[in-house]
């Protein structure tokens, strides 16, 4: 959701956004389904799947063999680091769109981070980002030789889970395209448990905004 919605951010300020994707091991492919539908909805110029395994190291719920958290009450939500996150994940990925951007002679990278949304994740936070732009300058030929800064761009930030999902109707963004769920079940209808970290946090944002979530929950 959140990624699906800072790409009609990138468009809305003018941008012309190529969209990159990762296949790292996670253990369901629909995200990377819903990927290929919000990149073509959101009018991205290209869009690539790169293939980054990280289940080779694991330690995440994710990409290992760690059960997915259900149930857990939302107070517990921003408690810790979850088993959800997976180790270095963000830096990784930056690195690879770092690379990309090179390439095509970009200098922003858009994010679709959020500080607020109490799931504990590091590598979502402003000191991570704000630290990945000064690795930028000196990590390329483009920075250290041409001194072009990479401005690392994450509109969602500070927004509320309420508020990206108004954010999104106002963009005209569908997310009905998306997909959140971190544990979706198994069988021939792609659903959302409506019971993980990533879900419940989904559903409590769209009933803070007053509106009903377009996915289909098994629960």
């Amino acid at each position: 959701m959140d990624s699906a919605v800072t790409l009609h951010e990138a468009r809305a300020a003018g941008f012309s956004p190529y969209a990159l994707s990762f296949r790292y091991g996670q253990r369901h492919a629909v995200e990377l389904e819903a990927a290929r539908r919000v990149a073509r909805a959101g009018g991205a110029v290209e869009h690539r799947t790169v293939q980054v395994d990280l289940s080779a190291i694991g330690g995440s719920a994710l990409t290992d063999e760690i059960s997915v958290p259900r149930d857990r009450p939302e107070a517990e939500l921003g408690v810790g680091v979850p088993v959800t996150y997976v180790p270095a994940r963000n830096t990784v990925f930056l690195a690879v769109a770092l690379g990309w951007a090179e390439v095509l002679g970009a200098r922003d990278l858009f994010l679709g981070v959020n500080a607020l949304d109490y799931s504990g994740y590091p590598d979502c936070r402003p000191a991570f980002l704000e630290a990945f732009e000064r690795l930028a300058a000196v990590a390329t030929a483009a920075g250290a030789e041409g001194g072009v800064r990479v401005r690392v761009r994450a509109p969602l930030l500070e927004m509320t889970k309420a508020q990206i999902v108004l954010r999104a109707e106002e963009l005209g963004c569908d997310l009905g395209l998306t997909h959140t769920c971190y544990d979706p079940p198994a069988g021939p209808a792609v659903q959302a448990c409506g019971r993980c970290d990533a879900c419940t946090l989904r559903l409590r944002g769209f009933r803070e905004a007053g509106r009903t979530d377009p996915l289909a929950y098994a629960r």
